[in-house]
Formats: structure tokens, sequence, C-alpha cells
């Protein structure tokens, strides 16, 4: 399984950014997508996922609700996440990660779920 992370970039506190997981090496619909992400000096943080499968079950992790929406693009094999009305607080490195599994309640915020890793992309908001 190997991930793509992209869309990085800078903006300003209230801006957009659209952030995109590329996954290869396996059947898209085999695997589950998350979000993670780390800012300098703290601990990486969960940030949205989705269970592979019908319905479309979505995780979030609490300051992104109502912010981020995680979609799947199943035609180009990409995980998608919307960010909206950033915040200086989301400054961060951010990883999608999978598995071949499918993320549970009890499950899907420890990075121990997923042991596949993309390479990380930037985003930075300034204030």
């Amino acid at each position: 399984v190997q991930l793509q992370a992209s869309g990085g970039g800078v903006t300003q506190a209230g801006g957009s950014l659209r952030l995109s997981c590329s996954v290869s090496g396996v059947t898209f619909g085999s695997v589950a997508i998350a979000w993670f992400r780390q800012a300098p000096g703290k601990e990486r943080e969960f940030v949205a996922a989705m269970r592979k499968g019908g319905g479309s079950v979505t995780y979030y992790g609490d300051s992104m609700k109502g912010r981020f929406t995680i979609s799947r693009d199943n035609a180009n094999n990409r995980q998608n996440l919307q960010m909206n009305t950033l915040r200086p607080e989301d400054t961060a490195v951010y990883y999608c990660a999978a598995t071949t599994g499918n993320p549970i309640s009890s499950t899907y915020r420890r990075s121990s779920t997923y042991p596949y890793w993309g390479q990380g992309t930037l985003v930075t908001v300034s204030s």
C-alpha cells in the first residue's frame, strides 16, 4: 500500500484547503483511510477517518467537527480532506494513513490502527 498526501500550503485564518491522499498498490475500496496531523513539539493528533464499504461512516476529531469533511473519490483512488474555516492552531504536517481493516469507535483515533502511512503535507495557517 502506497499513500501520497498532497494539497498542503499556506492560507490565512478563515481560509480553506483541500488535501488529497492518493492510494496505490491496493484496491482502493479495500482500505480505510484516516488523516492525522502533527504540529511542532506536539503529539500526533487524529483528524478524520472514513470506514470502507457502504454507508461512508466518518469520524472526526473534536476540533474538526463542522469544519473538516472527509470524502472518497473512487474514480481517482483518492481520499480527500476539505478543511474550511482554518485556524492558526490547525498549522501542522498532515498525514494520511490506511488500514485494510475497518476502524471502529474504539480504534479509529489510534495511530496504531493504521499500518500504512504516507509522507506528510504541510499546512500553515497565518493569523
